[in-house]
Formats: structure tokens, sequence, C-alpha cells
């Protein structure tokens, strides 16, 4: 089983699916990783040599921000806007949308505990 950046990744898949596992690699930069690295995208994750393993795990873990260090850089981001007090570090700390959608109506999924039912009445208090 290949292990890179703390993740293993699916043994069934194509090395080039495989590595999308990884958070912060999508499908173009897992592109950009086997052509460096020079390992076929067509080779199942399980059919990889260790030495393609190795290979991998250098190029991914020494050129890109991932894992761990790419969430602890978004959330540093996130909490820098929301102390200077900006437009999208107030949305942030609301739980509202950041990006301009409207909210009157969708935004369901940002606003998840604060949905009220119009015309329910509340039980009467003994």
């Amino acid at each position: 089983m290949a292990r890179i950046a703390g993740v293993d990744l699916p043994r069934d898949k194509r090395i080039e699916i495989g590595l999308t596992y990884i958070y912060g690699i999508g499908l173009s930069r897992s592109q950009q990783i086997l052509q460096k690295t020079g390992v076929s995208p067509d080779i199942r994750v399980k059919d990889l040599s260790d030495a393609d393993v190795v290979k991998l795990r250098e190029t991914v873990e020494t050129d890109y921000e991932i894992e761990g260090d790419l969430r602890r850089l978004q959330r540093m981001n996130i909490n820098r806007l929301m102390e200077i007090g900006c437009y999208r570090g107030r949305r942030h700390r609301v739980g509202l949308p950041v990006r301009g959608q409207r909210t009157r109506t969708n935004s369901r999924t940002r606003r998840a505990g604060k949905r009220t039912v119009a015309g329910k009445k509340k039980a009467p208090r003994k």
C-alpha cells in the first residue's frame, strides 16, 4: 500500500486519481507530479514499485503545500480576515455566505443551525 503525506492511497485506482486523495492535490497537479517524476499515470497504485513511491513522496512533500500545512495556512488566512474586521472576516465570524451570494433564500448549508419555521407557536409555559 502506498502511503504518501500520511494518506493511504486507494490500491485499485490509477495513480493519477489516487494522488487526488491527498488534500491539496487535484487532477491537474497530480498530472504535473507524475510528469515531473516520470511515473506513468496509467499504473495502478498496487503496481507501483518502491522506487516510484519514494520519488512521488519526495516530490509531493518538498514541492507542494499539502495536508496539515495547507489547512493551517487557510485557517490562518481566515483568522487574519476576522481579526482585521473586514467584510469577508465578519461574514466568516457570523457563519454567513462570504462570496456575495443571496441569503433571503438559499444559503441553507451556511446557515444550518439558524433555521426557523414560520407560524409555529411555542408551547405555553406552566
